[in-house]
């Protein structure tokens, strides 16, 4: 599964760049602008831009639902556990301390930080991804957006200036309210929906009320 999702991005990656620099190299020569070349656009801020975005707001979806699946349920939602099981659960349903199994994660195994960064390793990595990717499209989209500014003839704006900008704004939450629908209707579907054989849904004669961890 991490080789096919793995290889699929590359080539989405890939024919986005493709694609970026034809839409790119258009608009530069309805403008009376040379052409560039395909390094000089997968490498500019017009494209690190977009794929930062895009790339921020899927690691913020991620995140939160990771997060919210500790501490809200969904009844009858295979993603969501049990009604009543809200929180991090005890440290022997855990298996980490004394509690942790010889094959456990050696980090699992120990108190302290190390224990704690592990136990909470998934949501440390997808946040800080978020909010580098998050950075990368401010850093990057200011450069874009001054560019249009010189265009038109008007003064550039500070980093700080940008970052309150409705320009800088419109790119984030156009791409977070769109994630988080997803996530919202994946988790309600679910409910009542299903594809058979995934690991994301019940087994399809599961009852509407009936969440996957109770059915087994």
């Amino acid at each position: 599964m991490s080789i096919f999702f793995a290889v699929a991005f590359v080539l989405a990656l890939g024919g986005q760049s493709v694609a970026g620099l034809a839409a790119f190299n258009e608009e530069q020569l309805e403008h009376g602008a040379a052409a560039v070349s395909y390094l000089d656009f997968v490498t500019s801020s017009d494209f690190v831009v977009d794929v930062a975005e895009n790339w921020q707001s899927e690691f913020l979806q991620f995140f939160l639902f990771i997060w919210a699946t500790v501490w809200l349920v969904q009844k009858g939602s295979p993603e969501s556990k049990k009604p009543g099981d809200v929180g991090t659960g005890t440290d022997e349903e855990q298996l980490v301390g004394e509690h942790a199994r010889p094959d456990s994660p050696a980090w699992a195994k120990v108190r302290g930080a190390r224990g704690w960064v592990y136990s909470n390793s998934l949501l440390l990595v997808m946040g800080a991804i978020f909010v580098l990717s998050w950075l990368a499209q401010a850093v990057a989209g200011i450069v874009v957006y001054n560019d249009e500014q010189a265009t038109h003839g008007q003064p550039p704006v500070s980093f700080v200036g940008y970052l309150g900008s409705a320009d800088f704004w419109n790119r984030s939450l156009q791409n977070w309210q769109s994630e988080l629908l997803a996530v919202g209707c994946m988790v309600a579907f679910s409910i009542f929906l299903r594809p058979r054989g995934s690991s994301e849904s019940k087994p399809v004669g599961t009852p509407h009320s009936t969440a996957a961890v109770e059915s087994e």
